[in-house]
């Protein structure tokens, strides 16, 4: 068994030292639990959405360089202290002045292995990466990461079990976005989320319905249940700049069941046990072993209706007219 976590937390744009409160605040949770790994939000150190509004100087001001930038050494020694894997979100300052939205994993032995978000649309200054990420671990098993829009192409998910991931680090910032399907999420009204305390139960029935868990049940257990990994969703929650982020933190296992949730306006930790012994017969592996590869040479050929990850998040519908 290993003991594992997903956070949500409502982070706040740019302000670094408050958003490392709460990381610090989790893992000592997480320690007094017996966790072994824990995963927080995408970009939850610089904040999500409003770096959409920035321009490059502006962003460059959130980057720092990893591994030995001072986040990173900080988190080094979080996971080292804790004993726990740790993994976090930020913003890259990378080699040639790119910028990456950027998922540091360290653990309690020093190791850090990032992964760069393969389609990255926050921002026109920032770039996307070009290569998936699975992760060796003192605790035996593999962990594959891939960041929000990442994990909605089955082919990452896939190629990442491929090259061996037994859990799926899945960093978001969704739930309540303003999306330009008629049947997928939208907007949550941000007064809603300030009345919280007021009238728990509103904003409660926005996140489990169609804006938040409806919308990720449709989907999320399906990457987990196909491709035979375990997964680890984190989520920002609350006000992020304009929208409202949904939270539903949960932890699946090879299956696609839910093995643990929250559906709590508010910061919080979900924790349970994967019992790794499940993998070996599991449905995903089982189906991925009869494969016919020389089937599926076309996956990898262009169509030339595909669109660069900003275009595609932004500008097009579905057929790739201008909106």
């Amino acid at each position: 068994m290993i003991r594992t976590a997903a956070v949500q937390f409502n982070h706040r744009p740019g302000d670094l030292g408050y958003n490392w409160s709460r990381v610090k605040h989790f893992c000592e949770q997480a320690a007094r639990e017996d966790v072994q790994i824990i995963v927080f939000p995408e970009m939850c150190l610089s904040g999500y959405w409003h770096v959409r509004k920035l321009d490059r100087r502006q962003v460059e001001a959130l980057a720092e360089s990893v591994p030995d930038g001072p986040s990173t050494r900080r988190l080094v020694e979080l996971a080292s202290r804790t004993g726990m894997i740790v993994g976090v979100g930020l913003i890259e300052a990378a080699e040639g002045g790119r910028l990456y939205n950027t998922y540091v994993v360290a653990q309690p032995d020093g190791k850090v292995d990032t992964h760069r978000k393969l389609h990255c649309f926050i921002s026109e200054h920032m770039s996307s990466g070009d290569r998936h990420t699975v992760v060796d671990t003192h605790l035996g098993c593999k962990l594959g990461v891939l960041i929000c829009w990442d994990n909605n192409l089955g082919e990452n998910v896939r190629l990442t079990a491929l090259q061996g991931a037994d859990i799926l680090l899945a960093p978001h910032q969704t739930g309540g976005c303003d999306s330009r399907s008629p049947h997928a999420m939208s907007r949550i009204d941000p007064m809603l989320w300030h009345r919280r305390k007021e009238d728990p139960d509103a904003i409660r029935a926005e996140f489990a319905g169609p804006k938040g868990r409806d919308w990720l049940m449709r989907w999320l257990p399906a990457r987990a249940h196909d491709n035979g990994v375990f997964l680890l969703f984190a989520n920002g929650v609350g006000v992020d700049d304009d929208e409202v982020r949904t939270g539903n933190a949960m932890i699946l296992d090879c299956y696609g069941r839910v093995l643990a949730e929250t559906g709590e306006p508010k910061d919080a930790m979900v924790v349970a046990d994967m019992d790794l012994g499940l993998l070996g017969r599991c449905t995903g592996r089982r189906w991925i072993r009869g494969r016919r590869p020389e089937l599926y040479g076309a996956l990898a050929q262009a169509t030339g209706s595909e669109l660069d990850a900003r275009a595609a998040r932004f500008s097009k519908d579905a057929v790739g007219r201008e909106k």
